[in-house]
């Protein structure tokens, strides 16, 4: 049987026979697909004389009937910010209902009671659905650092005659079926652009550019016990390869340019995929969920309704924090919320007392909101803003010009930050774990007998930025089109060395040597005196363990930064034994 005919009798199974045409509006398919359907399935001995189905088409509509479902319901849910700091996504409410048992609902229409739920963020929130629809959860403790491809391997050994769901899918009407005869997957009959597959003329998913319209991916599917086999094995291969850890499901369906299995395609609004905010808001204004404390706080701060927060979009996770950009009144504005353990490492109040210090000094972006209990920041839009290159010699110019005036108004607050006793801190957060490093105890004993020379050159101290990295340097134009420079995220801000500022933006910069001694000659204008220099060295070293030691700390909680934490590592290592040999050649 081709698909259309599949179509066709999967039709006949659930419906009585009436007319072609009736047959034509059930299936999907054409008048004349149906007839030349019909002509087939009897050829084959699928049908009898009175177009109802034999007994060796029931047999084979058994063997591939729907056993059992798949909800991948795991990760954060990112682009739901600020939502999904209070609620996993699987459980937003349309309409008074969760999503996810709205999807349990729909399988258990269809005659499905077997189900299981891939859960990891909030995971705990999912329990009472295993005493309410008896499902079966299975824990993804690797939800923070691989995406829903390692969830279905969880699952993969219950593949067979299975529907796999995302958790997030809405459904007007259920998608799932008593009959299924072939593996699909699930696209809208809209184009769009964005989506990496569109279907052909044969009912295949093929491969297209980003150029390119296609189907909207859905994210529903169904394996028969067939085709489980090479679902399974190529969600193997993939799990092996680290370079699959960022990738989705759909991922094993592939081979070379096109998917293993057939498209399903709906009408446009038959699913729909609540991604963010703003989605949730369209397809229920009413939903309970609306009322985010972030968004409410939001709006209390600019003293307008919850409605006039508008066009709430994710803005790229940083490395501590998530935030999202919003309108109000036809003005952007971006909100912060505190990322995961970030409480353990921040003093809320410190933080507010710094953007005291340096507001109204053109230092930093303008703050609209600080609450020094929780974090939540509301700062306004910079139109046009850009990050600081690097790698571009005027632009690391102008911001060293910028982070040499801050310094020279030697603002001063209540806190101190301590770097060796950060990096005992952020140690002792390891709860007894040891460091991944093997020389790590040593590495450690060199880098604090760096605190002699220091303290031998007696820095003065002042307000210092601590977290001075090139991303942390706005460029925009002001409203003459002249470009200016802000610096943001005062987070870690205190009473410092401001020297430990060039450091900072060094290491984070992967900076060679040579660029560094170039970046201190742009901060001092070529007249950087040899023991400064030294120094500077020291701190490269001194901030390169700590930052290695707070990523190890991250790295526990599920959020692994990669070669940024390695390569601190190595700036501690390598640069002691600089600052060693640069001392033994002066004495």
């Amino acid at each position: 049987m081709n698909i259309q005919e599949c179509d066709i009798l999967n039709a006949l199974m659930s419906f009585p026979y009436t007319t072609q045409r009736d047959l034509s509006e059930k299936s999907g398919h054409s008048l004349g697909i149906v007839n030349r359907s019909l002509k087939s399935l009897a050829a084959g001995g699928y049908l009898d004389g009175s177009l109802k189905p034999t007994p060796s088409a029931i047999s084979e509509t058994k063997r591939l009937s729907p056993q059992n479902a798949v909800i991948l319901a795991a990760g954060y849910g990112m682009r739901m910010v600020p939502i999904n700091m209070e609620t996993p996504k699987g459980l937003l409410e349309i309409h008074g209902e969760p999503l996810i048992e709205r999807i349990i609902r729909q399988l258990h229409e269809a005659g499905i009671r077997e189900i299981y739920i891939v859960v990891g963020f909030m995971k705990e929130h999912y329990e009472y659905l295993i005493d309410l629809y008896g499902v079966d959860l299975i824990v993804n403790t690797q939800y923070a650092s691989k995406n829903n491809l390692y969830s279905l391997w969880l699952a993969a050994g219950h593949l067979s005659n299975t529907y796999i769901v995302p958790c997030d899918i809405w459904c007007a009407a259920s998608p799932f079926r008593t009959h299924e005869l072939y593996s699909w997957y699930m696209v809208s009959e809209s184009p769009e652009r964005g989506s990496s597959v569109r279907v052909n003329r044969k009912s295949e998913l093929v491969t297209v550019s980003d150029s390119e319209p296609g189907n909207a991916m859905l994210g529903i599917s169904y394996i028969t016990a067939d085709d489980a086999p090479g679902i399974r094995r190529r969600l193997k291969h993939c799990v092996s390869d680290s370079r699959y850890d960022h990738s989705f499901w759909e991922e094993a369906l592939y081979l070379k340019d096109r998917m293993t299995v057939a498209a399903r395609v709906v009408p446009a609004k038959a699913a729909v995929e609540i991604n963010t905010y703003e989605q949730l808001r369209e397809l229920d204004s009413h939903s309970s969920q609306l009322k985010s404390d972030a968004v409410m706080t939001a709006a209390q701060a600019l003293g307008v309704s919850m409605k006039e927060i508008r066009e709430i979009t994710i803005l790229k996770k940083g490395m501590t924090n998530r935030s999202f950009l919003f309108v109000c009144k036809g003005k952007k504005y971006i909100m912060r919320i505190p990322g995961e353990g970030t409480d353990r490492l921040i003093s809320r109040k410190q933080e507010a007392q710094v953007y005291s210090a340096v507001s109204g000094r053109h230092i930093c972006d303008d703050i609209v909101y600080m609450n020094p209990d929780n974090g939540y920041k509301i700062t306004e839009f910079l139109e046009g803003a850009r990050v600081c290159d690097p790698k571009n010699p005027e632009e690391v110019r102008m911001c060293f010009s910028k982070l040499r005036g801050f310094h020279e108004m030697k603002l001063k607050v209540d806190h101190r930050f301590d770097l060796f006793g950060e990096i005992d801190f952020y140690e002792e957060l390891w709860d007894g774990t040891p460091s991944a490093y093997k020389d790590y105890q040593k590495t450690k004993k060199e880098v604090f007998a760096l605190k002699t020379y220091i303290d031998s050159l007696h820095p003065e101290e002042s307000l210092t930025h601590i977290d001075a990295v090139p991303d942390n340097f706005l460029f925009f134009p002001d409203s003459e089109g002249k470009e200016k420079v802000r610096l943001i995220d005062w987070e870690y801000a205190g009473m410092q060395d401001p020297h430990v500022d060039i450091a900072m933006f060094c290491i984070y910069s992967f900076y060679s040597r040579e660029q560094i001694d170039q970046a201190v000659d742009f901060y001092f204008g070529g007249n950087c005196p040899a023991p400064v220099r030294l120094k500077i060295y020291c701190y490269i070293a001194v901030c390169g363990l700590l930052w290695s030691n707070w990523c190890e700390y991250k790295r526990k909680l599920g959020v692994d930064f990669g070669e940024y934490s390695l390569r601190q590592y190595r700036y501690a290592k390598e640069y002691y034994k600089i600052v060693r040999t640069e001392l033994d050649r002066e004495s």
